[in-house]
C-alpha cells in the first residue's frame, strides 16, 4: 500500500510595520511586538461640545413634550387641522396617547430639574457634577400620576437602586408601586358611578379639570372612566364622587352616550367648544337650549 504523501510544515510569517515575526515549528516561542497607539485627550472645547451634545440627547423627549404642549395650547394647528389629535397623527405619526405621554413627561422632567433634583446630596450619584436625570419618556411615565414631591423622592430612590446610573422605566415603576402600596387607600368606587376629575398637578389630566367622568372599570389604585370625549385611566386620588343616586347616574350615562356619538365625527371648533361645556356639567340634566342644540347635532349626523 502506498503511503500518503507527508505534509510539509511551512513557516508562516506575519508582518507588522515595525517587526518581522516568523512562526517556526513551535508557535509558542514566537515573540509579538505590539505597537501602542496614543489616544489624545479631549481639549477643553471638545469636552464642552461633548457635554452640550449629551445634554441635547438627554433632553430630546423634554423638548418634544414642551413643543407639543405649546402647539396644543396656542392651537397652532388650526390652519390645517380641526383637532390637535388629527394634527399629531398626520404631522408626527403620534396617537393622541403618545402626545399626551410626551407632554406629561416634559412636566415631570421640568419638576425634577427646577426643584432641587439637579443638586445631588449624595456625591456618589453624580456624573460630571450633575444629578442623574431622565433620558426618555418611559423612565418618567410611572411618575406622572404622583404629586410633585413624590415624583422627586421616587426618582432619587430609583437612581440609588440603579447604582447611581439612569434607572430604567421598570426600576422606576417598581419604586412607585412599592410606595403606592405602602400608602394604599381602598378603591371604593363602583362601575357607573359619576365622579369629578381633579387635576392636582397631574399634567396628564390637563384640560380635564372639573370634567365629569363615569366609571367603567374599577382597578386597584385607579378607575377607567369615560368622559365627554373618550376613555382614560385616572388614579383614585384624582377622582371625587358626585354621590348621585342610581337613577341620576343612568341619566348621566345617556347624556354621555349622546355626546360621544356626536364627538366621534369631524367637528367644527364651535361645536367642540359646546360639547366641552357639556362635559363639565355639574347637574344630571340638560337645559332646554342645550337639549335643542344637541338634538340638532344628532340630526345632522344621521343625515
Amino acid at each position: 500500500m502506498n503511503k500518503p504523501p507527508s505534509k510539509r510544515k511551512k513557516a508562516t510569517s506575519i508582518s507588522s510595520p515595525n517587526s518581522d515575526i516568523s512562526f517556526l515549528e513551535d508557535p509558542a516561542s514566537a515573540t509579538i511586538d505590539v505597537v501602542a497607539i496614543e489616544v489624545p485627550e479631549l481639549t477643553e472645547q471638545e469636552q464642552s461640545d461633548r457635554l452640550n451634545l449629551e445634554r441635547k440627547v438627554e433632553r430630546a423627549f423634554f423638548e418634544a413634550g414642551k413643543a407639543l404642549a405649546e402647539l396644543r395650547d396656542r392651537r397652532l394647528y388650526r390652519s390645517t387641522h380641526r383637532t390637535f389629535e388629527e394634527y399629531c397623527r398626520d404631522r408626527f405619526g403620534h396617537s393622541r396617547q403618545q402626545s399626551n405621554y410626551l407632554i406629561a413627561a416634559a412636566g415631570v422632567y421640568e419638576n425634577l430639574t427646577t426643584n432641587g433634583c439637579q443638586n445631588a446630596e449624595n456625591e456618589d450619584l453624580t456624573t460630571i457634577g450633575c444629578q442623574i436625570l431622565p433620558t426618555s419618556e418611559r423612565q418618567v411615565r410611572p411618575l406622572v400620576p404622583l404629586e410633585l414631591e413624590e415624583q422627586r423622592s421616587c426618582w432619587q430612590q430609583a437612581v440609588e437602586e440603579a447604582g447611581g446610573k439612569v434607572p430604567s422605566g421598570r426600576i422606576v415603576k417598581d419604586v412607585v408601586q412599592r410606595i403606592i402600596e405602602s400608602t394604599k387607600v381602598p378603591n371604593t368606587y363602583q362601575v357607573s358611578e359619576v365622579c369629578q376629575i381633579l387635576v392636582k398637578d397631574n399634567p396628564e389630566l390637563r384640560g380635564k379639570s372639573g370634567c365629569w367622568a363615569i366609571v367603567t372599570q374599577v382597578n386597584n389604585l385607579s378607575c377607567t372612566v369615560i368622559t365627554w370625549d373618550g376613555e382614560l385611566t385616572v388614579g383614585v386620588q384624582h377622582l371625587k364622587s358626585y354621590d348621585y343616586l342610581p337613577v341620576e347616574c343612568e341619566q348621566m350615562q345617556l347624556i354621555c352616550d349622546r355626546i360621544n356619538r356626536v364627538y366621534s365625527t369631524e367637528l367644527e371648533e364651535s361645536v367642540q367648544r359646546f360639547l366641552e361645556s357639556l362635559g363639565k356639567l355639574k347637574r344630571v340634566y340638560l337645559t332646554a337650549l342645550e337639549e335643542k342644540v344637541l338634538s340638532v347635532l344628532e340630526s345632522a349626523i344621521i343625515v
